[in-house]
């Protein structure tokens, strides 16, 4: 039987992913550049989205990807249907990266799976501990990676972003093999950052999971805990984010990875609690929690149809709050539209696809 919750949260998280996401689809290496003088408003959801968004439902995925890997390695006892659902889970990843979004996370997620899948049937102590030691590992190869990286300070007016954006998006070719070369440079850092962040985040899925967060939420003693913790390294998250010194920028990825994970451990608390009987919102986020690989591969082809063809203007004018707008419209379309779609079939196309792939 399926755990609600879980889909309630994934259901959350996939619309949350577009907010992350919506950033990059204009100019992938550069992400958003702000005006010489920006509006009020950029620092304004700019600080929202250190708090609540960057990271945070990447993170739940995460947490919801390794619990999911429990949860089949209980229905099957067969590892070897685990590695082969992340096999297929990997090439969609590729193709997704590829040919469409460098930032995918498919391909991440199923090697971060083939890690996890090693500590299934180990015992609570040795996958937390194995899950700090991992994010220790990334945390500590992202720093290195961010020493040698020069951190430069632009905005729209600058040369570098202007010929870029003449460059990539006068053709499509041109928009097709800058975003390959990206996704290549994404594939180099798997084993050396992000295989190790995703995997220990698994690991605390499946530590989660186990102690049944994802049916009664977190511990009353540890709620207080998790939550000052998620504030104080959000915080710091957000001073860092406005020092221009080398060692900000070093501090800034791992620091925002242990922010998202105990934001993200919180907010499986607060919906957990919140879903105590089905209404038609819940109803809604848990029909399209169920079919979240469909909704996230969808949302890519959204907005690279906006972005990469038909206004890739866009990306010279939209602040902040213009992103915004646009996101918050494209997930009332999404949530409803999933809704109507989850009343005549039961799968999404790609998990059916992947359904029986996996076979």
């Amino acid at each position: 039987m399926r755990n609600k919750n879980m889909d309630v949260v994934r259901g959350i998280a996939v619309l949350g992913l577009m907010y992350m996401n919506v950033y990059f689809f204009g100019l992938f290496e550069f992400g958003y550049v702000p005006q010489p003088t920006p509006p009020l408003s950029d620092d304004v959801i700019q600080t929202v989205n250190l708090f609540f968004i960057d990271g945070r439902f990447r993170t739940l995925f995460c947490l919801l990807f390794g619990a999911g890997l429990y949860i089949q390695w209980q229905r099957y006892q067969n590892i070897t249907i685990l590695k082969k659902r992340l096999k297929v889970l990997a090439v969609f990843g590729l193709l997704h990266g590829f040919l469409l979004w460098a930032g995918d996370i498919l391909f991440i997620y199923a090697c971060g799976g083939w890690l996890t899948c090693k500590y299934l049937n180990a015992d609570n102590s040795i996958i937390i501990r194995r899950a700090w030691q991992f994010l220790f590992i990334g945390a500590l190869m992202s720093m290195v990676l961010m020493l040698v990286e020069p951190y430069i300070v632009i905005n729209r007016t600058d040369s570098a972003f202007l010929q870029s954006y003449e460059q990539t998006l006068s053709s499509l070719g041109n928009i097709l093999g800058t975003n390959a070369l990206m996704f290549v440079i994404m594939i180099i850092a798997v084993p050396l950052i992000t295989l190790w962040m995703s995997a220990a985040v698994m690991l605390v899925g499946v530590y989660i999971y186990k102690l049944k967060v994802f049916d009664d939420g977190l511990p009353a003693a540890s709620v207080r805990t998790v939550g000052c913790i998620a504030f104080l390294l959000s915080c710091l998250r957000v001073l860092l984010e406005y020092q221009h010194f080398q060692l900000a920028h070093v501090l800034k990825e791992p620091l925002n990875w242990l922010a998202a994970l105990f934001t993200a451990l919180l907010l499986i608390h607060i919906i957990v609690k919140a879903v105590h009987k089905d209404n038609w919102i819940t109803i809604g986020f848990m029909r399209l929690g169920r079919m979240s690989l469909t909704a996230y591969i969808s949302q890519t082809v959204c907005l690279f149809l906006l972005f990469k063809i038909v206004y890739p203007h866009w990306v010279l004018s939209f602040n902040r709050i213009d992103y915004l707008y646009l996101v918050t419209v494209l997930a009332l379309i999404q949530y409803f539209s999933f809704w109507l779609y989850s009343c005549y079939f039961k799968l999404g196309p790609l998990e059916l696809v992947w359904r029986k792939l996996s076979r």
